[in-house]
């Protein structure tokens, strides 16, 4: 565990703080990379894709996409957004030692 010489005055682990923060960032930037992974595979290409296996092949002629397309297309966006998020707070723990 971590050292207990670095007590502040709250009676917080400032070191155990700093780890705990660094091994929460890297574990969402894991999860985000597999599901961001994940839901690229599963959009449908020019020729169908693996979405067609979850109901994602039955398509309208009205519109573009269907709405299986579409939640996919903002998990995609949201897992983006949150990856990039949890990428630069990470960087600036690590250079900063917040």
């Amino acid at each position: 565990m971590c050292a207990r010489s670095h007590m502040c005055a709250h009676g917080v682990n400032e070191k155990c703080k700093g780890r705990t923060l660094i091994l929460t960032l890297q574990i969402i930037l894991v999860i985000t990379s597999l599901l961001m992974g994940l839901s690229v595979l599963l959009h449908k290409g020019k020729g169908g894709g693996l979405s067609s296996l979850f109901g994602g092949g039955m398509q309208s002629n009205l519109s573009g996409s269907t709405v299986a397309e579409k939640n996919l297309d903002r998990l995609t966006i949201t897992t983006a957004v949150i990856w990039l998020i949890a990428l630069m707070a990470l960087n600036l723990v690590l250079h900063y030692n917040l």
